[in-house]
């Protein structure tokens, strides 16, 4: 069974607030009901309650949704589900971040954005030294641009290849891929604008 810290536990459960999470994440990722629902092996009646708050969720069935979503079990547990009603559609602060840690890969993602249901999507992410995109980069599904907040970026667009440090920024159109990796022996981080939401 999974632990839940007791920080976690004095939280108060909003069944309203988790799914909304849930469907952000969900449509972000361009999964539909149906699918999130046969990936985590749950009725597509059961999921939509879910995210509509309607009924209240277990443990185990959000580890079957994580599961699912690609996402840990943590991401439900922090950001706005514990932001005051009056700032979570608005304001991020910095200990309400969700975060996606990809130690095995060197990544860690932080969304800036309150939400992942409006058009646009800001993210920070730090490239620990060697980590890259994989061998084949990414596609991009929307545009996106990004600043260079710290360290040095290497960036490849199609087949052109730039090297990027701290102040530098950059914006790329929808379709074609591109492929980025920290060559330095320090971290890199880097804010991120996408629309639409590709989480």
């Amino acid at each position: 069974m999974t632990d839940v810290t007791s920080a976690q536990k004095k939280k108060p459960y909003d069944p309203q607030a988790l799914g909304h999470q849930i469907r952000d994440l969900r449509r972000a990722k361009r999964m539909t009901l149906i699918e999130l629902a046969e990936k985590a092996g749950r009725s597509t009646g059961n999921i939509s309650e879910i995210e509509r708050g309607k009924t209240a969720v277990t443990i185990p069935v959000l580890e079957e949704i994580s599961a699912a979503l690609d996402v840990e079990l943590n991401w439900f547990f922090q950001g706005q589900a514990a932001a005051p009603a009056t700032e979570r559609n608005y304001i991020v602060r910095k200990d309400n971040r969700r975060v996606l840690q990809m130690k095995n890969v060197g990544l860690t993602e932080e969304l800036l954005s309150p939400n992942l249901s409006s058009s646009l999507e800001f993210l920070l992410t730090t490239y620990e030294p060697g980590a890259e995109t994989g061998e084949d980069g990414r596609l991009r599904k929307g545009d996106e641009a990004g600043l260079i907040i710290s360290g040095t970026l290497d960036l490849t667009i199609d087949t052109e290849h730039f090297t990027l440090t701290a102040g530098d920024s950059f914006a790329l159109p929808k379709g074609g891929r591109h492929y980025c990796k920290n060559t330095s022996d320090t971290p890199a981080i880097i804010a991120w604008v996408i629309t639409p939401p590709t989480f």
